[in-house]
């Protein structure tokens, strides 16, 4: 591993870590799941000596569940089979004081929370039970969260497939306090996500000024597995192919669709946030879809009040790498006000330096640049 880095002094600057997760504890659903989906609760089961992550009784991961986490852990034996998943569960990840204390280590004011088994594929169309899944998760994320209310930020998930249950879920989650809403980057029962199907969900979000968070999430197979056919031939391209282009692979389509269907115009207040996928890419978007729009747009269904690019600066924001060269040029095409940053702990692809790394990134931006990313514009954005 890379040395530490020297610390770069913020004076006194509110961070805000806008990508961070919770490893679930393997008895969540079984301990806060309604009590008639008890019997189906996900669960990790050793079946001949190897963990298997089980929903909605079928295996979704055979193995290498340390791999859902992992940051605390040596990567190249993380799919040896010598660790376990509570191996790659360091006890920040699950336990609120302890995600203060290394927010203190960290010198981090507050951190935005998602879930990590909760991005994985549920193999059933049973929506009852989806739901319950979302629920159980939502009613453990108030826990956890309420052991450090002021410095722990939980964001909602609900069952899309059901929008009568995601709205009375949605509800229930804001009056709890919760911080904004899951949004997976996928195509849902033949629904993109900024579908007008889906616009009591986004009502909802407009009204508490609060984001819908597009997030990465984990699919073996369906839209949201971009450049499948490049991974799946041989021989092997490794993790460094789908990391890398597995998160803005997913995020370019799904927000470019939430722009070309209208979904800024029904909602001109609307916020979303674009997480675990970096900024850079944000300029680029911006003028291909201004470029190709000002040929091509009059072809299309959907007469925008604005330009493609437009909605981008005004609605969209978007979450740094700690690392990423780019954020200064972001902040001047996407908007001072529309860069974050986020550490993604403890996934396998985080740095457990990720708060000295930006601050070394924005080190040489004016000061009022540097407060804005490393906190003040998460405090606005997600009302810390």
């Amino acid at each position: 591993m890379d040395p530490p880095r020297a610390r770069i002094e913020t004076h006194d600057m509110t961070v805000v870590d806008c990508d961070s997760h919770v490893m679930e504890p393997s008895n969540l659903w079984e301990e806060y799941i309604d009590p008639q989906f008890r019997k189906q609760a996900i669960r990790i089961e050793t079946i001949d000596g190897n963990e298997k992550l089980i929903i909605a009784d079928q295996v979704v991961l055979p193995g290498g569940l340390a791999g859902l986490g992992g940051a605390n852990l040596e990567r190249k034996d993380i799919f040896s089979g010598k660790y376990t998943y509570a191996d790659g569960c360091p006890l920040a990840s699950y336990n609120g004081n302890a995600r203060c204390d290394l927010l203190d280590e960290w010198r981090v004011d507050k951190c935005v929370v998602f879930p990590t088994i909760g991005i994985l594929p549920i193999p059933t169309d049973d929506l009852d039970l989806i739901s319950a899944y979302f629920r159980a998760y939502n009613n453990w994320q108030a826990d956890f969260q309420m052991s450090q209310p002021d410095r722990i930020a939980p964001i909602a998930v609900v069952n899309w497939r059901d929008l009568s249950s995601a709205c009375a879920e949605l509800d229930h989650c804001l009056k709890r306090g919760f911080k904004g809403l899951f949004v997976p980057p996928e195509v849902i029962d033949g629904n993109r996500p900024g579908a007008e199907h889906f616009d009591p969900i986004w009502a909802r979000l407009e009204e508490a000024n609060l984001p819908g968070c597009l997030h990465v999430i984990v699919r073996f197979s369906g839209s949201a597995v971009p450049f499948s056919s490049w991974h799946s031939a041989q021989p092997s391209l490794g993790p460094t192919f789908g990391f890398g282009l597995g998160a803005p692979g997913q995020m370019m389509p799904a927000l470019s669709a939430m722009i070309l269907e209208g979904l800024f115009d029904r909602f001109s207040a609307l916020k979303v946030a674009v997480v675990e996928s970096g900024c850079g890419w944000a300029g680029y978007l911006i003028d291909r879809l201004n470029e190709k729009h000002a040929l091509l747009g009059g072809l299309g269904p959907k007469k925008l009040t604005l330009m493609p690019g437009e909605y981008v600066q005004r609605n969209c924001y978007f979450v740094a790498e700690p690392d990423e060269r780019s954020i200064g040029s972001m902040l001047g095409l996407v908007g001072q006000d529309k860069i974050l940053w986020g550490s993604d702990f403890p996934h396998i692809d985080s740095d457990l330096d990720a708060a000295n790394s930006i601050r070394t990134s924005v080190s040489a931006l004016p000061e009022t640049q540097q407060s804005a990313v490393l906190g003040a514009n998460a405090c606005k954005l997600f009302q810390l």
